[in-house]
């Protein structure tokens, strides 16, 4: 399961290059160019750490940790990688909650070290599958749409966990039931298997009667489509 990286930095060069060496390394990176916009792409996406430059256009790297930090789930590690370099700006980027503080210029080689020195610290908390705003937490037992907790009866979040799991591929409700329940009949769950994703439906989808997440494929199945959006 990768793990998502934002980079919120306002000079595209350093955004390439940190970028670069992340991909390389074998995580998914989204972006953003200021503050604003990393609000948005914060709750689309719910990264598992954020790299922030503090002087951004728009709103402040400072207010957007700080925003961050009080989200409902907010378990996101920040580094700090800014130009202010002086002991009060170290410590006062600490204090509002960043898990790590680096200065600039940098080497790419070091921010990557600090980078996996915080997800080891932080890791468990990273088990998660993120598509377009909705989160999935396996570990935890717990789903967020749009950074909101929603409650999910256990055999919803297996249905949930499966779908995301397989996103973009059909699964018949043979294969559902076969994956949900092994030691069932499946000629008498098929209908049962129709009626939980109807449930599940109203609880993630903005439109139930349209869904865009989970959608019938007829005479085929279902089908979670990764990029509804």
């Amino acid at each position: 399961m990768k793990q998502t990286i934002m980079i919120v930095e306002d000079d595209k060069m350093i955004r390439n290059l940190v970028r670069i060496y992340l991909e390389k390394n074998g995580y998914v990176v989204v972006e953003a160019a200021d503050g604003e916009e990393a609000k948005a792409i914060f709750i689309k996406h719910l990264p598992c750490l954020i790299i922030l430059d503090l002087m951004l256009p728009k709103v402040s790297g400072e207010e957007f940790c700080e925003w961050v930090k009080q989200q409902e789930n907010g378990e996101v590690s920040i580094i700090m990688l800014s130009a202010k370099t002086s002991i009060e700006d170290r410590i006062a980027g600490l204090k509002i909650g960043a898990d790590d503080y680096m200065t600039k210029p940098f080497d790419a080689n070091e921010l990557i070290a600090h980078v996996e020195a915080v997800l080891r610290r932080t890791g468990s908390y990273c088990q998660k599958i993120v598509y377009d705003g909705l989160c999935i937490k396996p570990r935890k037992g717990e789903v967020w749409l749009h950074n909101k907790s929603i409650q999910l009866t256990n055999f919803e979040f297996n249905l949930l966990y499966l779908f995301m799991q397989h996103p973009n591929n059909v699964l018949s409700r043979e294969q559902l039931v076969t994956e949900l329940y092994p030691n069932a009949e499946s000629t008498v769950l098929d209908r049962t298997i129709d009626a939980h994703i109807k449930k599940l439906r109203e609880k993630i989808e903005e439109e139930p009667a349209k869904p865009k997440r989970i959608q019938t494929v007829r005479g085929m199945g279902y089908k979670f489509v990764q990029n509804s959006s």
